[in-house]
């Protein structure tokens, strides 16, 4: 059987291209996938331990079994055409490519109702680690992306006080000080707008996958991404040696 395979962010690098056909014998599993790749780059093999896949847009185990035509993604731990926009009543999700307005953004939300607004813009800085940073480029596995944010967005809704939250996240090149991603949340009370707006930074900066390249004025980096959840990574161990 094929099955379409999708590289990102460091992964592109190591292995020199963006996207894979491979052809895989009838009831291979997402292991015998990843296997084939840890043999393509066998230096690299400590690394892929840190990975999560997808099958077809959602989240994959090792053990899963494949199909004809599936499309795989492997993903990095993640660092977010035309605008592509989800919104719903109570929450809006977006990803896009030219300067977040947050302040238009945040005036948008407002209602009469809301006791506070609490807002988390990540900007782009002139430093990472003691190097001086010229700009980032933003690269997202967008169709999965933009639905682990729909998702992200209903589990605030479901499970903090707030009457709508607002999650955007731009791609492409960011020069200093533009805004990467903007997260708004509006409640009848601060401290489930606070708790709600620090459980969605936090949570799409471990599931969503979106992965930063950083331009140094030395050289260029694909930024360390925060792990993936436990229960997403790829922690089976392979299959060849490792090297050392």
């Amino acid at each position: 059987m094929r099955v379409r395979v999708l590289l990102f962010g460091v992964l592109k690098d190591i292995l020199q291209r963006s996207e894979d056909s491979l052809d895989l014998s009838s009831g291979a599993t997402v292991s015998d996938l990843l296997n084939h790749y840890r043999e393509l780059a066998p230096e690299k093999a400590k690394f892929f331990h840190s990975l999560a896949l997808a099958v077809n847009q959602q989240y994959a185990a090792p053990g899963d079994r494949l199909r004809e035509g599936d499309e795989v993604a492997l993903l990095p731990p993640v660092s977010g055409g035309a605008e592509t926009v989800v919104r719903k009543e109570s929450y809006q999700c977006q990803i896009v490519r030219e300067r977040i307005q947050a302040q238009r953004i945040v005036e948008g939300i407002k209602q009469g109702e809301d006791g506070a607004v609490v807002v988390f813009e990540g900007i782009v800085r002139n430093h990472t680690r003691n190097r001086r940073t010229l700009f980032l480029d933003y690269e997202a596995y967008e169709p999965m992306a933009l639905n682990q944010m729909n998702s992200l967005a209903e589990k605030v809704l479901a499970n903090y006080k707030v009457r709508e939250v607002a999650i955007i996240h731009r791609l492409g090149r960011l020069e200093i000080g533009e805004t990467s991603v903007l997260i708004v949340v509006a409640s009848a009370h601060r401290g489930a707008a606070f708790d709600a707006c620090r459980f969605a930074i936090d949570t799409l900066k471990r599931t969503v996958p979106i992965w930063k390249k950083e331009h140094f004025t030395d050289g260029v980096v694909w930024a360390d991404g925060e792990p993936f959840p436990e229960e997403l990574r790829t922690s089976a161990e392979p299959n060849i040696g490792e090297a050392k």
